[in-house]
């Protein structure tokens, strides 16, 4: 039990149905065509969300996400289906609000389809306990929230932002005497400094400098200058998501200084879009290092991802295979194609079906994308912070020619880092 309140449920909802190209069974808005069941035993119905056309400047738009699952669903169809079924994809524009999450999640359950996959939402505090509430299972959400390392009933497939921190104080922790983490002065925010820290800590660098920055601001100057004046010369890591740009900016205005500060970050506050969008291989960014979950995007094991991509996304440039929430996306529906084969046999796949699977052991192997995916207990690290990790592995990458690359072969595994994290810094 969560302890949280159980939301009631309303049909009211509005939503835009279409049948996706090439006959493809990828439905947009919130709901499946009249009179298509949820769960038939001759097809798996599923459920994606993403902020996909907000209006709102400092809103997350994630549109790649579920452009990304209706592709997924014209390939696999094409190759007989999932398991032998159709696989068809409900879409559901959660708007970056807490009402829009929990309105997506009402209409999952309404709909009853077998799980919600590769999707993309801050707000599990909202989503999370309307899905418990009607046992819908959440597969490979991005892990944008807490609540999705917390819950019963999510299957997470990257470590979310509490891996990615704690692996980058491990990448800072061989080349940066020093440190600046510059950070959101919010609830997020205050438990990035000992995620980092744990990295650098044991690797008997400082503790980093703990610079807190407005959320909305329009210039970070002051936080640049103070940034520069405590590293001597090593290095500035900035995440603060989408304004990460505006304090490289601020940076950058510093002049010299500013520009040969070593600039260091997450993937979520730095991807190749933006590095693309400020310069390549001109851009700021050249040489900074990031922290991913995956390999880089110009590693092999994402050909097929990329052929895909290629022949059924129609030129459709919001799925970009570059960008991590199409990656995450891939990996989520890879999961539900090996759990649904998995399962096997007659009859339809159900939430359920699918939740006794995902519990009993069913084995996920992505092609190195992760490691083999379980969720058994004794595959989770268990932690009171983070009791749902089941993948707590990192890669090191750095901005090379205007490209992320890997600075190292591999993934690096950040268990220990997160196990000695008390909740405190969680989030």
């Amino acid at each position: 039990m969560t302890g949280r309140r159980r939301p009631t449920f309303s049909r009211s909802f509005q939503c835009a149905v279409g049948a996706a190209a090439a006959g493809a069974t990828a439905l947009s808005g919130c709901g499946v065509l009249p009179g298509d069941p949820g769960g038939s035993g001759g097809s798996v119905t599923v459920m994606t969300w993403a902020p996909d056309r907000v209006e709102d400047a400092d809103a997350v738009s994630m549109p790649g996400v579920p452009a990304m699952a209706r592709t997924y669903a014209r390939w696999i169809n094409e190759q007989g289906g999932i398991g032998g079924r159709e696989l068809k994809v409900v879409v559901c524009d959660e708007d970056d609000t807490a009402a829009g999450a929990e309105r997506c999640a009402r209409e999952a359950v309404d709909r009853k389809v077998a799980a919600v996959v590769g999707s993309y939402s801050r707000y599990g505090q909202s989503f999370i306990p309307a899905l418990e509430a009607g046992g819908v299972p959440y597969i490979g959400g991005y892990g944008a929230s807490a609540e999705e390392f917390e819950s019963y009933l999510s299957f997470p497939v990257n470590g979310g932002q509490p891996a990615l921190l704690a692996g980058h104080g491990r990448q800072l922790a061989s080349s940066c005497e020093r440190v600046s983490l510059v950070r959101p002065d919010s609830i997020v925010g205050a438990g990035m400094p000992q995620l980092l820290d744990t990295g650098l800590l044991a690797a008997h660098r400082p503790a980093s400098t703990d610079i807190l920055a407005a959320e909305d601001a329009t210039s970070y100057d002051g936080q640049a200058a103070k940034a520069l004046g405590r590293t001597g010369g090593s290095c500035v890591t900035a995440v603060l998501g989408a304004r990460t740009e505006t304090f490289v900016d601020s940076l950058r205005r510093l002049g010299p200084d500013g520009e040969r500060a070593r600039i260091s970050s997450v993937l979520g506050s730095v991807s190749q879009r933006l590095i693309d969008r400020t310069g390549g291989r001109d851009s700021p960014f050249e040489g900074a290092y990031v922290t991913g979950w995956y390999p880089d995007a110009g590693d092999p094991r994402w050909d097929e991802m990329r052929r895909v991509i290629g022949k059924y996304a129609f030129k459709d440039n919001r799925v970009d295979p570059d960008d991590t929430g199409v990656q995450t996306t891939w990996i989520a529906y890879t999961a539900l194609r090996e759990v649904v084969e998995a399962i096997g046999g007659e009859g339809a796949i159900t939430a359920g079906r699918i939740v006794n699977a995902l519990n009993r052991g069913a084995e996920v192997d992505t092609g190195g994308l992760t490691p083999v995916l379980r969720w058994r207990f004794k595959d989770m690290i268990g932690t009171f912070a983070y009791p749902r990790i089941v993948n707590a592995k990192v890669t090191f990458q750095v901005v090379r020619e205007g490209r992320l690359t890997a600075q190292r072969e591999g993934f690096v595994d950040v268990t220990d880092a997160l196990a000695d994290v008390p909740r405190t810094a969680a989030g």
